[in-house]
């Protein structure tokens, strides 16, 4: 199957594509498209591999599946576009963030500036049903974005794999931890971050540090 997906990441997800699970999974999802408002819109769907390419890959960020309400999804892991107010997890990262590293909230949620770094804004499930949460996941986006990480862990050496909340945290047992970081915590969304855990995990920091000691640069978040 022809997919319009960054070459690099077109060459290590070959296979996928030419299995049934994906053929199956692409006839859902342009039925979704064609009879359903889904986001985010169908040229993003591959946003995340498109703007940070397998080979600048240098962290791997694990969200679950696509912000929901109009103009917020633009196919990166917590990222909303320009101009549109921060949901809540985002606030939390940012403040996290500010906590860690001193650094101001940022004018902006997009985080495209992270993927061109080499952060791969990897959500499981790559679309989503407007006002419906979860509505596209047990589809085949999970056996997809799975191969995804599998391929970095196999392809690639020390990465930082950063994982919050149950969900991303049980994709760990996909992740060679002999050559990469892993760095977990509870969710950044209120409900998980007020119980405590998620402030003061130091995530960000930890990330740089490991990627300086491994000759790469850190990350400007």
């Amino acid at each position: 199957m022809n997919v319009k997906i960054e070459p690099s990441w077109h060459e290590h997800l070959q296979a996928e594509f030419d299995k049934p699970y994906f053929a199956q999974l692409t006839d859902f999802v342009r039925h979704e498209y064609s009879t359903q408002t889904c986001y985010p819109p169908g040229s993003l769907i591959f946003n995340a591999f498109n703007l940070c390419p397998f080979s600048n890959v240098k962290v791997v960020i694990i969200g679950q599946d696509p912000y929901h309400e109009p103009g917020q999804a633009q196919g990166l892991s917590f990222s909303v576009a320009d101009g549109v107010p921060f949901p809540p997890s985002l606030q939390n990262i940012f403040k996290e963030i500010q906590l860690d590293l001193g650094k101001p909230i940022p004018a902006t949620g997009d985080l495209s500036r992270w993927a061109r770094q080499g952060v791969l804004l990897l959500n499981a499930t790559l679309t989503v049903r407007a006002h419906q949460a979860a509505s596209h996941q047990r589809r085949g986006w999970e056996t997809f974005t799975d191969a995804a990480i599998r391929a970095l862990s196999d392809g690639k050496d020390h990465l930082v794999f950063i994982l919050w909340g149950g969900y991303a945290r049980s994709k760990a047992q996909l992740i060679n931890r002999s050559k990469h970081l892993i760095l977990e915590s509870v969710h950044p969304s209120p409900l998980s971050a007020n119980r405590g855990g998620w402030f003061g995990n130091h995530h960000f920091s930890r990330c740089n540090q490991w990627l300086t000691e491994h000759g790469e640069q850190p990350i400007d978040w």
